[in-house]
């Protein structure tokens, strides 16, 4: 295959949707000779902030000369940022090679009735031939859905497991209870490793300790109470974290500073492990790192927010969020969301804040809220809201609505986020 017939591939594989569970996986990898276990990961598991700590952290380690792959989901510009060695998208070259060999590997495992992988399933394990192409040095990993039973979750050779902030979501999965969440995304954990964790609930957090217990782990987690000397500012903050004296980091949101936390708390670990990383280093790393789509500034005159919030504990985020940034200023929000979401919840701790809404459906994606859907919910909070036909639109009509010193707010599924910005470059808001 070249590029254009493995995309088409993957396309195709992508309509059948996600299995948990590791059988399929296990026996897809031992056909084309195990990769991973050549491969040394930092897995990520957690509801809110995976993402933003997999990119603290593989800033870092590029940054220490670590030659460090990263593997995320979903990506918002191009489906080639899913897997990146020290930064760089994988070579549409090398994704076509080993797509090619996983679908052979597919098709005997068919002929032998021994099912199919679904899409994720050939993702992550097209991201460990690239991983073992490249000789990474260490993998930074970011789980897709839960832990326990997450493709991802078939390594054996973690030297750290960060455990990121625990709410409720994807309950049809992972169960109705914070406990039974907390214990889907503890699964990640092996036995006499290292575990680093974000101050969580007291009911995930009794799931993780026990856990880390029965596995021989020992366990590190954040104090909040240790974070002090915070900078808040849209472009740039500061703050300090026990002997750590102001680290500053490029992203916004308030959210950030627990991350970015949890990320230094991982690093220690990473330290005490035997990994060579100097201060300088982790200081340089965290000022160079981008993770765009988590409470994103791409344009001023109006401020234009770029933001992921798309389940009630990321909500609260975003919420605190604005009142911290834009205390007083008219807010205009262009949102959508899966079906499958709390977006009830979400609802009710944004909407408040906005002056006007403007719903849109997520495009090209069967789990999308129709916008006239969505626009009923909001109207049970905020009665001046709008359904927009396209993403396109939705720009449109806030471009016209916002004067210079109000905001724009973009948010919800991180599926649409890359289209809304492709729509604000067309519509001249934004010029990165």
């Amino acid at each position: 295959m070249n590029y254009a017939e493995a995309r088409v591939y993957l396309d195709e594989i992508s309509k059948y949707g996600s299995v948990l569970g590791l059988e399929s996986m296990k026996e897809l990898l031992c056909r084309l000779g195990n990769p991973q276990d050549d491969l040394s990961f930092i897995h990520i598991s957690g509801t809110n902030g995976k993402g933003s700590v997999l990119a603290y952290l593989s800033t870092i380690l590029s940054n220490a000369g670590y030659r460090t792959g990263r593997y995320i989901s979903p990506t918002l510009f191009s489906y080639r940022e899913r897997i990146q060695v020290d930064g760089e998208k994988i070579e549409k070259e090398s994704l076509a090679k080993h797509v090619t060999a996983i679908a052979l590997a597919i098709e005997n495992m068919k002929k032998e009735h021994l099912g199919s992988p679904t899409a994720f399933e050939v993702e992550t394990a097209l991201s460990f031939l690239y991983f073992k192409e490249k000789q990474c040095d260490i993998v930074v990993l970011e789980t897709g859905l839960g832990g326990a039973l997450d493709a991802t979750n078939i390594i054996k050779t973690t030297v750290l497991e960060v455990i990121a902030s625990i709410g409720m979501d994807h309950m049809e999965f992972l169960g109705n209870t914070l406990e039974d969440i907390a214990t889907q995304k503890a699964g990640i954990i092996k036995p006499h490793t290292t575990v680093v964790s974000a101050w969580q609930e007291p009911e995930a957090a009794k799931v993780i300790t026990k856990v880390c217990e029965e596995q021989g782990c020992v366990l590190k987690t954040v104090n909040p109470s240790q974070i002090t000397a915070v900078t808040y500012n849209i472009q740039k903050q500061q703050f300090s974290y026990k002997d750590w004296k102001q680290i500053t980091i490029p992203l916004a949101g308030s959210y950030q500073i627990l991350n970015a936390a949890l990320a230094l708390e991982a690093v220690e670990a990473l330290k005490h492990l035997g990994f060579s990383l100097t201060d300088a280093q982790v200081y340089e790393g965290f000022a160079k790192t981008v993770w765009k789509g988590r409470f994103t500034l791409l344009a001023t005159d109006p401020a234009v927010i770029l933001d992921g919030a798309h389940n009630p504990s990321a909500a609260k985020e975003l919420q605190r969020s604005l009142n911290l940034y834009f205390k007083g200023k008219k807010l205009y929000y262009i949102f959508g969301v899966f079906k499958d979401k709390d977006y009830e919840e979400v609802i009710r701790l944004t909407a408040p804040l906005a002056e006007h809404i403007i719903t849109i459906q997520t495009p090209n994606n069967p789990r999308a809220l129709p916008a006239s859907q969505l626009k009923k919910a909001v109207e049970k909070v905020n009665p001046s809201v709008e359904a927009a036909d396209s993403i396109q639109e939705a720009v449109k009509k806030a471009k016209h609505l916002a004067d210079k010193e109000d905001a724009i707010i973009i948010f919800g599924s991180l599926s649409f986020l890359g289209e809304a910005e492709k729509a604000l470059k067309s519509e001249e808001i934004y010029h990165g």
